[in-house]
């Protein structure tokens, strides 16, 4: 190679130099140290190694959709969902909520350990995915709290990656239609009794 550019290609000649202030530039931003916040940062835009990532299973503890209404209520509108999951030593506490007459929703959320509660969940990452498709994405803040704006479509989970990407909760999401009526709790009451006709 040596010998090629001793002999005078420009072109190569034009490729080596670049190649050489390349790596200057290289070793000269190796000596500054990187903010930890920007590392993260950088590891959100790719989370996960799909081959190191273990998923862990997950439990619908609450469904807002399966809570009666309260006694003596003959129906209620509910227009979003309320829902709590338990994965491993976490929770998600989910919440989303339809635009009116709009195809967008928005879901909020906060993750947090319930066998340690002392353990901060701040700047984990929050993908919103559509089979193969990134829709939306976030990162926790220092509560574990997320949110995030989407339009609602087929096959959406939500998915967050916990221990640098190591595992990984994976949650569907209900799909709701603005251009129907909210859902109704009807609750089946006794007739009141008739005073006796004399």
């Amino acid at each position: 190679m040596e010998q090629h550019l001793a002999a005078g290609c420009d072109r190569c000649q034009r490729d080596a130099d670049f190649c050489v202030q390349v790596n200057q530039v290289c070793r000269r931003l190796e000596a500054q140290k990187v903010p930890e916040s920007v590392t993260r940062l950088a590891r959100a835009i790719f989370p996960v190694r799909a081959a190191r990532s273990t998923r862990l299973a997950n439990e619908l503890i609450y469904d807002s959709f399966l809570v009666p209404a309260p006694a003596g209520l003959r129906a209620t509108w509910q227009v979003g969902w309320q829902g709590l999951y338990r994965a491993g030593d976490c929770s998600v506490d989910l919440r989303i909520e339809p635009e009116l007459k709009s195809t967008r929703a928005a879901v909020i959320g906060q993750i947090t350990n319930h066998v340690l509660p002392d353990v901060k969940m701040g700047n984990i990452p929050v993908i919103l995915r559509s089979g193969k498709q990134v829709i939306a994405e976030t990162l926790s803040n220092r509560f574990g709290e997320f949110q995030m704006e989407y339009e609602q479509q087929a096959r959406l989970r939500l998915c967050i990656y916990l221990q640098d990407g190591s595992k990984n909760i994976q949650l569907p999401l209900k799909r709701f239609t603005s251009e129907k009526p909210a859902r109704i709790h009807r609750l089946v009451s006794r007739p009141r009794s008739l005073p006796d006709r004399e």
